[in-house]
């Protein structure tokens, strides 16, 4: 029997891989997953999701270097499974059990009736959420273009240009717009893009643009992985926070991810008894 119920808010690559780690992990725990936004209308579903490496200037370094691995070491085993096509799909199946709910998380007053613990994976959404004022889009536009000629990807010296071959389509890009909320297709973008990634690969002039993208990366100085307690409701709930990622979503998700993990387990140690593991 289940007696510890656990909500992860935030259903982007890095609230996902969250979830799954605790479910999988963790089996005496219900898990919810709550978000207003589900596949395939989240930032990490539109984005190019490539694997680069960056360094955070107030994380140490070994850890740093242990959320790459854990992550790179993940993606290299799916993507070398049958469900390779898949991959997307195989992170977010849920076979540890658990709940999908759809909704808009206002405050974390309004889930401590229901749950034992709080993961927030709520991305630009915790600067309201939990009052994170260091939290900033960095926008990103991307075109989906058919070329299936292109088989190899090209990044030029900036990383703002780049071309990624997908299995449906190719993602080329981009724009790194800091403090920028607009959400809509910005037609100058569009124009620079297919001209920069043009200049590139000049093939690309004869690909027809099957889409336009528009994305906001959760950025920090610092992707924020650590765990406290809040009063909330007359009682102290324990939460672990793993957001900020900027960019590097796809990068680090699993390694933050299992961090996020050792810190729930932290926090259930320091429960009454009755609701240890």
């Amino acid at each position: 029997m289940k007696s510890v119920r656990g909500v992860v808010v935030g259903a982007g690559v890095v609230g996902l891989s969250t979830a799954v780690c605790i479910a999988e992990n963790l089996p005496l725990c219900s898990v919810t997953l709550l978000s207003e936004k589900f596949s395939p209308n989240t930032t990490s579903d539109g984005a190019a999701g490539i694997v680069l490496a960056a360094e955070f200037p107030d994380i140490l370094l070994e850890r740093q270097r242990r959320w790459f691995k854990d992550s790179f070491d993940n993606l290299l085993a799916i993507a070398q499974s049958q469900h390779s096509p898949d991959a997307g799909i195989m992170l977010s199946s849920g076979k540890a059990g658990g709940r999908v709910e759809q909704r808009k998380v206002n405050s974390l007053q309004e889930l401590s009736d229901s749950f034992d613990f709080i993961v927030n994976c709520s991305g630009l959404g915790s600067k309201q959420l939990v009052g994170d004022a260091s939290v900033y889009p960095v926008r990103g536009q991307v075109l989906k273009v058919d070329a299936p000629w292109l088989t190899h990807f090209i990044k030029d010296g900036d990383g703002k240009t780049y071309i990624y071959p997908g299995i449906h389509s190719v993602t080329i890009g981009g724009t790194r717009q800091e403090g920028d909320w607009r959400l809509h297709v910005d037609k100058g973008d569009t124009d620079g893009i297919l001209d920069r990634c043009s200049r590139l690969e000049p093939s690309l002039k004869k690909a027809k643009v099957l889409s336009e993208w528009v994305g906001l990366r959760p950025s920090r100085r610092n992707p924020r992985v650590e765990r406290e307690w809040l009063q909330l409701q007359g009682r102290m709930v324990p939460i672990v926070h793993n957001y900020g990622h900027g960019g590097w979503g796809v990068t680090i998700a699993w390694g933050t991810a299992l961090d996020a993990l050792e810190l729930v387990r932290q926090c259930l140690k320091e429960m009454p008894q009755q609701a240890k593991l």
